[in-house]
Protein backbone atom coordinates (compact mmCIF):
# COMPACT_ATOMS: atom_id res chain seq x y z
CA UNK A 1 0.00 0.00 0.00
CA UNK A 2 3.01 2.41 1.15
CA UNK A 3 4.59 1.53 -2.68
CA UNK A 4 1.14 2.10 -4.53
CA UNK A 5 0.87 5.77 -2.28
CA UNK A 6 4.38 6.73 -3.59
CA UNK A 7 4.20 6.00 -7.42
CA UNK A 8 0.48 7.90 -6.94
CA UNK A 9 2.48 11.14 -5.78
CA UNK A 10 5.12 10.63 -7.77
CA UNK A 11 3.60 9.73 -11.23
CA UNK A 12 0.36 11.85 -10.32
CA UNK A 13 -1.84 8.26 -10.73
CA UNK A 14 -4.91 9.67 -8.72
CA UNK A 15 -7.07 6.90 -6.62
CA UNK A 16 -4.15 4.83 -7.72
CA UNK A 17 -4.32 2.69 -4.28
CA UNK A 18 -7.37 1.78 -5.30
CA UNK A 19 -5.71 -0.96 -7.15
CA UNK A 20 -6.00 -2.81 -3.62
CA UNK A 21 -9.67 -3.83 -3.14
CA UNK A 22 -10.46 -2.30 -0.04
CA UNK A 23 -14.18 -3.08 -0.95
CA UNK A 24 -17.55 -0.90 -0.66
CA UNK A 25 -16.57 0.23 3.32
CA UNK A 26 -13.11 1.85 1.65
CA UNK A 27 -13.46 4.66 4.00
CA UNK A 28 -13.03 2.24 6.97
CA UNK A 29 -11.20 -0.19 5.60
CA UNK A 30 -8.31 1.62 4.59
CA UNK A 31 -7.74 3.78 7.69
CA UNK A 32 -8.13 0.37 9.82
CA UNK A 33 -5.43 -1.29 7.49
CA UNK A 34 -3.21 1.65 8.40
CA UNK A 35 -3.98 1.33 11.99
CA UNK A 36 -3.18 -2.31 12.66
CA UNK A 37 -0.25 -2.04 10.40
CA UNK A 38 0.82 1.28 12.54
CA UNK A 39 -0.01 -1.09 16.14
CA UNK A 40 1.67 -3.67 14.49
CA UNK A 41 5.31 -1.91 14.72
CA UNK A 42 4.43 -0.91 17.88
CA UNK A 43 3.38 -4.43 19.68
CA UNK A 44 5.17 -6.90 17.38
CA UNK A 45 1.87 -9.07 16.68
CA UNK A 46 -1.09 -8.50 14.36
CA UNK A 47 -2.83 -10.57 16.91
CA UNK A 48 -2.31 -8.15 19.59
CA UNK A 49 -2.72 -5.31 17.05
CA UNK A 50 -5.71 -6.78 16.44
CA UNK A 51 -6.72 -6.58 19.95
CA UNK A 52 -5.46 -2.89 20.27
CA UNK A 53 -7.50 -1.87 17.53
CA UNK A 54 -10.65 -3.78 19.27
CA UNK A 55 -10.43 -2.16 22.41
CA UNK A 56 -9.43 1.64 20.27
CA UNK A 57 -13.00 1.21 18.53
CA UNK A 58 -14.75 -0.01 21.86
CA UNK A 59 -13.44 3.45 23.33
CA UNK A 60 -14.74 5.56 20.37
CA UNK A 61 -18.33 4.02 20.44
CA UNK A 62 -18.11 4.15 24.65
CA UNK A 63 -20.76 7.24 24.39
CA UNK A 64 -23.24 5.61 22.03
CA UNK A 65 -22.96 2.10 23.67
CA UNK A 66 -22.98 3.49 27.12
CA UNK A 67 -26.85 4.61 26.44
CA UNK A 68 -27.82 1.58 24.69
CA UNK A 69 -26.13 -0.54 27.57
CA UNK A 70 -28.23 1.80 29.99
CA UNK A 71 -31.80 1.75 28.25
CA UNK A 72 -31.20 -1.99 27.96
CA UNK A 73 -30.83 -1.69 31.82
CA UNK A 74 -33.83 0.54 32.62
CA UNK A 75 -35.71 -2.13 29.84
CA UNK A 76 -34.69 -5.04 32.27
CA UNK A 77 -35.69 -2.93 35.23
CA UNK A 78 -39.26 -2.90 33.58
CA UNK A 79 -39.78 -6.85 33.02
CA UNK A 80 -41.93 -7.35 35.95
CA UNK A 81 -44.04 -4.63 34.99
CA UNK A 82 -44.45 -5.72 31.38
CA UNK A 83 -45.19 -9.06 32.73
CA UNK A 84 -48.01 -7.91 34.49
CA UNK A 85 -49.01 -6.17 31.33
CA UNK A 86 -49.28 -9.35 29.57
CA UNK A 87 -51.58 -10.88 32.36
CA UNK A 88 -53.51 -8.21 32.33
CA UNK A 89 -54.01 -8.35 28.15
CA UNK A 90 -54.44 -11.55 27.84
CA UNK A 91 -54.55 -12.53 24.21
CA UNK A 92 -55.00 -8.75 22.73
CA UNK A 93 -51.27 -8.54 21.12
CA UNK A 94 -52.12 -4.92 20.30
CA UNK A 95 -53.35 -3.14 23.22
CA UNK A 96 -50.31 -5.03 25.06
CA UNK A 97 -47.93 -3.46 22.85
CA UNK A 98 -50.08 -0.22 22.91
CA UNK A 99 -49.46 -0.96 26.84
CA UNK A 100 -45.84 -1.24 26.02
CA UNK A 101 -45.57 1.18 23.89
CA UNK A 102 -46.76 4.25 26.63
CA UNK A 103 -44.87 2.63 29.28
CA UNK A 104 -41.39 3.34 27.25
CA UNK A 105 -42.63 6.72 26.49
CA UNK A 106 -43.46 7.58 30.33
CA UNK A 107 -40.10 5.73 31.32
CA UNK A 108 -38.49 7.50 28.04
CA UNK A 109 -36.85 4.56 27.01
CA UNK A 110 -36.09 3.49 23.40
CA UNK A 111 -36.37 0.04 23.09
CA UNK A 112 -34.36 -0.22 19.85
CA UNK A 113 -31.64 1.91 21.74
CA UNK A 114 -29.55 -1.58 21.53
CA UNK A 115 -29.62 -2.04 17.98
CA UNK A 116 -27.59 0.90 17.27
CA UNK A 117 -23.66 -0.18 18.71
CA UNK A 118 -24.69 -3.37 16.49
CA UNK A 119 -25.70 -1.71 13.00
CA UNK A 120 -22.32 0.51 13.74
CA UNK A 121 -20.32 -2.68 13.84
CA UNK A 122 -21.24 -4.27 11.15
CA UNK A 123 -19.45 -2.76 8.76
CA UNK A 124 -16.49 -2.61 11.07
CA UNK A 125 -16.47 -6.21 11.12
CA UNK A 126 -16.52 -6.50 6.89
CA UNK A 127 -14.27 -3.63 6.93
CA UNK A 128 -11.75 -6.09 9.08
CA UNK A 129 -12.13 -9.27 7.29
CA UNK A 130 -11.19 -7.36 4.14
CA UNK A 131 -7.99 -6.13 5.87
CA UNK A 132 -7.38 -9.96 6.67
CA UNK A 133 -8.09 -11.53 3.35
CA UNK A 134 -6.18 -8.67 1.39
CA UNK A 135 -3.65 -8.16 3.49
CA UNK A 136 -0.29 -10.11 2.87
CA UNK A 137 1.30 -9.25 6.05
CA UNK A 138 -1.62 -11.14 8.07
CA UNK A 139 -0.65 -14.49 5.66
CA UNK A 140 0.85 -16.76 8.06
CA UNK A 141 1.33 -14.35 10.99
CA UNK A 142 0.84 -15.74 13.91
CA UNK A 143 -1.11 -15.12 17.68
CA UNK A 144 -0.23 -16.83 20.85
CA UNK A 145 -1.10 -20.59 21.50
CA UNK A 146 -2.11 -22.90 18.79
CA UNK A 147 -3.04 -19.90 16.30
CA UNK A 148 -0.16 -19.90 13.72
CA UNK A 149 -2.01 -18.18 10.79
CA UNK A 150 -4.57 -15.30 11.87
CA UNK A 151 -5.85 -15.47 8.10
CA UNK A 152 -6.92 -18.73 8.26
CA UNK A 153 -9.64 -20.79 10.16
CA UNK A 154 -8.89 -21.83 13.74
CA UNK A 155 -6.88 -25.33 13.27
CA UNK A 156 -8.61 -26.47 16.55
CA UNK A 157 -11.57 -29.28 16.50
CA UNK A 158 -14.44 -29.92 19.14
CA UNK A 159 -14.45 -33.35 17.68
CA UNK A 160 -11.68 -34.85 19.28
CA UNK A 161 -11.52 -32.37 22.09
CA UNK A 162 -9.09 -29.88 20.69
CA UNK A 163 -6.30 -31.99 20.16
CA UNK A 164 -6.88 -34.26 23.53
CA UNK A 165 -8.32 -37.51 21.82
CA UNK A 166 -6.04 -39.69 19.68
CA UNK A 167 -8.21 -39.53 16.25
CA UNK A 168 -8.47 -36.78 13.38
CA UNK A 169 -10.94 -34.53 12.34
CA UNK A 170 -13.90 -34.64 10.25
CA UNK A 171 -14.13 -32.77 7.02
CA UNK A 172 -16.52 -30.72 7.88
CA UNK A 173 -17.82 -28.81 11.14
CA UNK A 174 -14.57 -28.27 12.47
CA UNK A 175 -15.26 -25.99 14.88
CA UNK A 176 -12.29 -24.85 16.75
CA UNK A 177 -12.23 -23.14 20.48
CA UNK A 178 -11.89 -19.51 19.11
CA UNK A 179 -15.72 -19.49 17.61
CA UNK A 180 -16.48 -21.61 20.46
CA UNK A 181 -15.31 -18.39 22.89
CA UNK A 182 -17.07 -16.13 20.42
CA UNK A 183 -20.28 -17.99 20.94
CA UNK A 184 -19.83 -18.55 25.06
CA UNK A 185 -19.18 -14.88 25.20
CA UNK A 186 -22.26 -13.80 23.25
CA UNK A 187 -24.05 -15.81 25.28
CA UNK A 188 -23.11 -14.10 28.32
CA UNK A 189 -23.72 -10.98 27.05
CA UNK A 190 -27.11 -11.95 25.61
CA UNK A 191 -28.22 -13.10 29.39
CA UNK A 192 -27.11 -9.53 30.72
CA UNK A 193 -29.33 -8.02 28.43
CA UNK A 194 -33.39 -7.99 28.90
CA UNK A 195 -35.31 -10.83 27.17
CA UNK A 196 -37.22 -10.35 24.26
CA UNK A 197 -41.40 -9.96 25.04
CA UNK A 198 -42.15 -12.44 22.55
CA UNK A 199 -41.69 -15.84 23.85
CA UNK A 200 -40.92 -17.42 20.00
CA UNK A 201 -38.47 -14.36 19.53
CA UNK A 202 -37.05 -14.95 23.07
CA UNK A 203 -36.31 -18.86 22.41
CA UNK A 204 -34.66 -18.11 19.14
CA UNK A 205 -32.51 -15.86 20.42
CA UNK A 206 -31.45 -18.55 23.05
CA UNK A 207 -29.96 -20.71 20.08
CA UNK A 208 -28.91 -17.48 18.15
CA UNK A 209 -24.82 -17.84 19.52
CA UNK A 210 -24.56 -21.19 18.84
CA UNK A 211 -26.53 -20.51 15.37
CA UNK A 212 -23.27 -17.79 14.93
CA UNK A 213 -20.67 -20.90 15.79
CA UNK A 214 -21.87 -23.32 13.10
CA UNK A 215 -22.13 -20.51 10.80
CA UNK A 216 -19.14 -18.71 11.74
CA UNK A 217 -16.23 -20.79 12.65
CA UNK A 218 -14.60 -20.97 9.17
CA UNK A 219 -14.25 -17.26 9.22
CA UNK A 220 -10.42 -16.50 10.29
CA UNK A 221 -8.95 -16.55 13.63
CA UNK A 222 -8.66 -13.35 13.61
CA UNK A 223 -12.24 -12.50 13.34
CA UNK A 224 -12.65 -14.88 16.08
CA UNK A 225 -10.76 -13.02 18.23
CA UNK A 226 -11.87 -9.47 17.50
CA UNK A 227 -15.44 -10.45 17.81
CA UNK A 228 -14.54 -12.23 21.61
CA UNK A 229 -12.57 -9.55 22.45
CA UNK A 230 -15.31 -7.16 21.88
CA UNK A 231 -17.67 -9.31 23.40
CA UNK A 232 -15.83 -9.43 26.60
CA UNK A 233 -15.43 -5.70 26.81
CA UNK A 234 -19.19 -5.05 26.06
CA UNK A 235 -19.74 -7.77 29.15
CA UNK A 236 -17.77 -5.75 31.42
CA UNK A 237 -19.77 -2.77 30.25
CA UNK A 238 -23.00 -3.68 30.65
CA UNK A 239 -22.19 -5.57 33.54
CA UNK A 240 -21.11 -2.03 35.48
CA UNK A 241 -24.38 -0.99 34.20
CA UNK A 242 -26.31 -3.30 35.54
CA UNK A 243 -24.94 -2.94 38.80
CA UNK A 244 -25.16 0.80 39.05
CA UNK A 245 -29.07 -0.27 37.67
CA UNK A 246 -29.57 -2.22 40.90
CA UNK A 247 -28.06 -0.23 43.28
CA UNK A 248 -29.94 2.58 42.43
CA UNK A 249 -33.29 0.21 42.37
CA UNK A 250 -32.54 -1.16 45.99
CA UNK A 251 -32.17 2.40 47.32
CA UNK A 252 -35.04 3.44 45.77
Amino acid sequence: EKLLSQYEEKDGLALFDRSIDFGIFYFITKPLFLLISYLYLILGNFGLAIIAVTFLIKLAMYPLANKSFTSMARMKELQPRIEQLKKSCGDDKMRLNQEMMALYKKEKINPAAGCLPLLIQIPVFFSLYKVIFISLEMRHAPFYGWIHDLSAEDPTSIWNLFGLLPWGTFGILNIGLWPIIMGVTMFIQQKLSPAPTDPIQANVMKFMPLLLIFMLYSLPAGLMIYWSFSNILSIAQQYSINRSAERRTNKV
